[in-house]
């Protein structure tokens, strides 16, 4: 087969036309359609690294809790130790578990909160 063969191809200037359009109208959906995709990517990111700060958040919050509640109890631990009698380990003991039980509820407020905003304003306009 050669690649000349003396036959003459001429497509209709409205045909041409038809397919030229179309190729542009093709191209701007593409447009479009890559537009919107990139939109998507940079809103996803976007989300991804909220959720990232949130979570470090939440967890330089929870390494903070766990460290005041640990110091705490060393220092009951020292405080027992210097007990003169049964009657100041109770009061001791007492004291200790009833602002142990008063602390952890409002860590657990508070993380609840951090976790509710984290989830965003739909999630806590449910509530």
């Amino acid at each position: 087969m050669t690649k000349d063969s003396g036959v003459q191809f001429d497509i209709p200037a409205d045909m041409r036309a038809v397919a030229e359009k179309s190729v542009e109208q093709a191209k701007e959906a593409f447009e479009v359609f890559i537009s919107a995709a990139e939109q998507a990517v940079n809103a996803a990111e976007t989300q991804a690294a909220s959720a990232r700060a949130g979570a470090k958040e939440i967890g330089e919050l929870a390494i903070g809790y766990a460290e005041r509640n640990i110091g705490s109890s060393f220092d009951f631990a020292q405080r027992l130790m210097r007990a003169k009698d049964p009657n100041d380990v109770l009061m001791l003991h007492s004291d200790y578990v009833n602002g142990q039980l008063a602390t952890l509820a409002n860590q657990a407020r508070e993380l609840s909160k951090c976790a509710a905003n984290l989830a965003g304003p739909k999630q806590t306009a449910m509530r």
